[in-house]
């Protein structure tokens, strides 16, 4: 493609069509760009209406991802205010995202091979991003894209970061940003900020989410990932069903999970670890992931069908929130913000509940999955939603010997709401 190529900033110059993804602001639609022969792209729409996101910061991130040149990296062609809305114009990824691979053919994880072609890819993303001076902050399968010819690029680089904290950079010493199974523990402590090596931590968690088809925690509320994340001994390869995985692969996500970001290696160095020795090309990603793949809107269809059977089955809450809360998870977008002063509250009591009930939760019992907004006055009805092997993982996790837990996170009595 010619990079000279002009793309038009007017709606009517696209057609647009099915929806191939989904967040709490923003919706990701397949469309024809006819002025130039009905060429197929995707258009991220955000809705500030939706988010009250300020409009000047959200338009100077997109127009961040027009300056990107990297093939690692999804680039934007324009951006443009439509109405109450921001039109981003990116190439059409027909593979779609791991994250929805992962769920439609791949639902216990890729072959180590496929991680390590995956991953080689992403690390050089990253690697472009950082040595530019930026962090993408929201590194996840469901961020990890393909075409159809097999070429692995990284998506929602900056918007996603300011479209969920208002775009004030400033203002991120204070909320979280990003998805909590995925977030690494200087992000949320928030007590001396963080930099790039936080995307490190994301990439190890990534890392174990193609292994497994799942993240670690992914399936708690995000107060349980707060105190989980920073009291537990890092997540790895540790289980039986883990023994198929080389030595390499284990060290090489050791390496990235240590808490200190200090001793995580940067992405330049750790695109040198033996690990990635077997990464193969993307024709080989294109034949053994996508072929036989349905459409991508067929398959976020598909998703869309199995969410709404469960939540008739009663095997997710009812509610507005409850379901959105259960719909971010299985679908990886990224919606949480967290005010950190709230969650200091939350986090005490959340602690305090856990004392009392620590014996069934090491137990094995079926953790729930609540509302994102839970407060402790309020009795949320909250039914298990684990599957067995994931259960079993997450309660053996529980059992690793807690670090303690941040001052910052330390009870703090006058928070509490009475």
């Amino acid at each position: 493609m010619d990079k000279r190529k002009k793309y038009p900033v007017r709606a009517e110059d696209y057609k647009l069509f099915e929806e191939i993804g989904q967040g709490v602001s923003a919706s990701v639609l397949r469309a024809l760009c006819i002025p130039h022969n009905n060429e197929v792209v995707a258009i991220k729409i955000l809705d500030f209406e939706r988010d009250r996101s300020d409009l000047s910061n959200i338009s100077r991130e997109a127009h961040t991802l027009i300056l990107v040149d990297h093939p690692n990296v999804v680039k934007a062609h324009c951006s443009f205010v439509n109405d109450h809305s921001l039109w981003i114009v990116m190439p059409f990824m027909a593979g779609g995202s791991c994250f929805h691979i992962l769920k439609a053919a791949h639902p216990d994880g890729f072959e180590e091979v496929v991680i390590a072609t995956v991953l080689r890819e992403v690390l050089k993303g990253l690697e472009y991003l950082h040595s530019q001076g930026h962090m993408h902050r929201d590194i996840k399968a469901g961020n990890i894209l393909i075409d159809s010819r097999g070429a692995i690029k990284l998506g929602d680089f900056g918007v996603s970061a300011s479209l969920f904290d208002s775009g004030d950079r400033q203002h991120s010493r204070n909320t979280f940003v990003g998805t909590p199974c995925w977030m690494a523990p200087e992000v949320m402590e928030q007590l001396h900020g963080y930099d790039f090596k936080a995307d490190i931590w994301s990439f190890g968690i990534t890392a174990l989410e193609l292994a497994h088809g799942h993240a670690p925690f992914s399936k708690y509320p995000p107060m349980k990932v707060l105190l989980m994340t920073l009291q537990n001994a890092p997540p790895g390869l540790d289980y039986e069903r883990d023994r198929k995985f080389s030595k390499s692969f284990k060290q090489m996500i050791a390496m990235c999970l240590v808490k200190d970001p200090s001793k995580r290696p940067s992405a330049q160095k750790l695109l040198k670890h033996s690990f990635f020795k077997q990464a193969r090309s993307n024709d080989y990603i294109a034949r053994t992931l996508l072929e036989g793949l349905p459409t991508l809107g067929d398959r976020l269809k598909a998703l869309k069908i199995k969410e709404d059977d469960m939540l008739a089955q009663k095997k997710i809450p009812d509610g507005k929130r409850e379901e959105m809360s259960q719909n971010e998870y299985k679908r990886g977008i990224s919606g949480w913000n967290f005010n950190i002063e709230d969650l200091k509250a939350q986090a005490s009591l959340i602690q305090d509940v856990d004392e009392t009930n620590s014996d069934r939760d090491r137990g094995g019992s079926s953790i729930s999955l609540c509302s994102l907004d839970t407060v402790p006055e309020k009795q949320i009805q909250c039914l298990p939603l684990k599957d067995d092997v994931a259960q079993k993982e997450d309660n053996d996790l529980m059992k690793n010997k807690p670090d303690p837990l941040p001052s910052s996170f330390q009870t703090i009595k006058s928070q509490r709401q009475i």
